[in-house]
């Protein structure tokens, strides 16, 4: 079942395109909502989809929900070389690396 709610999670492009964002840098929903033009309830739902599939994951600090890629997902693995290649996801991805890089953000199995 779960293969199957991954494979749901990833036949979309804004799904696609919010796991190029996360690839590198948490964010908040706010931050994420930055980049595109849809409703907050929609991006919500695209959330809840990801995270329901075990490719992003959440945590609530305060009063906001930082998101954050599940580096050891096989699909989030196989999709980091994909990101290298893709002409639309690709600069998605190094804008995530920015904002890592001037924000400090660190993955649990990366060393700063």
């Amino acid at each position: 079942m779960r293969v199957v709610r991954t494979f749901e999670a990833l036949a979309s492009e804004p799904r696609l395109k919010i796991l190029a964002y996360l690839s590198k840098a948490t964010m908040t929903a706010g931050e994420i909502a930055e980049r595109f033009e849809m409703s907050k309830p929609s991006l919500s739902k695209h959330l809840s989809i990801l995270e329901n599939a075990g490719l992003i994951t959440s945590v609530k600090k305060g009063k906001y929900v930082h998101y954050s890629i599940v580096s050891d997902h096989i699909f989030n693995t196989l999709d980091n070389y994909l990101q290298e290649v893709c002409t639309v996801r690709g600069p998605l991805r190094r804008e995530s690396e920015i904002k890592a890089m001037m924000e400090g953000d660190n993955f649990p199995d990366e060393e700063k």
